[in-house]
This record gives C-alpha cells, sequence and structure tokens, in this order.
C-alpha cells in the first residue's frame, strides 16, 4: 500500500476525519463508481445510511453536512470552508441537491440521510450505505464503504484478515530505507522534500 506524506496529513473540514474527510471521500466515490456503470441522469433519488459510531455520533459531528458536500463532487482537501454553510443552506431550503455539480435530484437530509444508532455493518465501526434510485424507487446502484481513519476509507470488498488491498502502482522513486531515499535524492538531484 503506498502512502503519501499527503495521505498521512490529510486536509478537510472537522471535526474529525473519520466522520467528515472519510465520508464526504466516500460519498465522492460512490458518484465516481456510479458514473462508470450508469449515467447520473438515471438518479431520481439518493438514500444514505450512516452506522455504527457515524450512526450514534456523526450528526454532532457533521457527517450529514461532509456527505452532501461529497456527493456535490466537493473534495475534502479543495473544499472552501467559507462557502459550505451557504450551500448547505441553498440545498435545505430548495429541496435540490446537484450531484457532482451535473444532475439535480430532490433532497431532502432529514429523509435521505439515515442515522442508524442501533446498527452496525460487520467489518468496521464507522460504516456508510449509499443506495441510489430511479423515478420509480427501483434500486439502480448500492455500495457500502467504511471511514477506517484519518481520513481513509475502504469499500466492502475488504477481507477481515487482511483489511489492505495491494497497491500496484509503480512509484517514480522507489524506497524503502533511508539509504535508499538518499542515494533517490542523488541520482535524481532532488531535496528529500522535492522527491
Amino acid at each position: 500500500m503506498a502512502i503519501s506524506i499527503m495521505d498521512m496529513f490529510s486536509i478537510g473540514i472537522g471535526p474529525s476525519s473519520s466522520h467528515t474527510v472519510g465520508p464526504m471521500r466516500a460519498a465522492l466515490r460512490f458518484i465516481i463508481a456510479f458514473q462508470r456503470t450508469l449515467e447520473l441522469s438515471n438518479i431520481a433519488h439518493i438514500q444514505v445510511e450512516l452506522f455504527g459510531s457515524l450512526g450514534h455520533t456523526g450528526k454532532g459531528h457533521g457527517s450529514d453536512k461532509a456527505l452532501i458536500l461529497g456527493l456535490m463532487g466537493e473534495q475534502p482537501e479543495d473544499v472552501d470552508p467559507d462557502t459550505v454553510e451557504q450551500k448547505l443552506i441553498t440545498i435545505q431550503t430548495s429541496g435540490n441537491l446537484l450531484i457532482a455539480g451535473i444532475q439535480s435530484i430532490k433532497f431532502n437530509s432529514d429523509k435521505d440521510i439515515i442515522f442508524q444508532r442501533r446498527k452496525s455493518l460487520p467489518k468496521h465501526p464507522n460504516g456508510m450505505r449509499f443506495s441510489a434510485y430511479d423515478c420509480h424507487q427501483n434500486l439502480l446502484f448500492s455500495k457500502i464503504y467504511y471511514s477506517v481513519g484519518g481520513g481513509f476509507i475502504v469499500n466492502d470488498d475488504i477481507n477481515d484478515d487482511s483489511p489492505f488491498i495491494a497497491d500496484n502502482r509503480k512509484l517514480p522513486y522507489p524506497f524503502t530505507t533511508a539509504d535508499q531515499l538518499m542515494a533517490q535524492c542523488k541520482t535524481h538531484g532532488l531535496s528529500i522534500s522535492a522527491l
């Protein structure tokens, strides 16, 4: 699993990366996954269920707000905190949510975000289920994600015994020791921070 320093020090709205950064990323990932199989124009309704710790304390930690922003296509590191409240007020008053900045759907956060305070999903206490429906309330697409801490999310395909998914990306300057790091810097004429 390749993790950069930017992953370890995630940027996003607080107060908790597990309750805001993770859910925002999960909501955006759900929309991206949906777009790989269907057109956003097929969606008439989205429902999100929060389980376990997210179900218990998500409202107080702003998980609902983060989910809405993620569904809108916002990313934790790019969202302008000064615009968040106005965006949420606009959605609340209009009753419409613009998914990924493209598709408008009817949306009522009090009904469409469900805090399952007495239920948990099996693989982690911070579970979320996203469901997209058509205009006849037929389920089009559903995904489960877990916010596992530090803003990291995993989908329901994780293995209980080995929750990390192998990352086969080819890194431009691979190293596993400090000596190898220094050698890469020297070879490529880069400082540690630039590398």
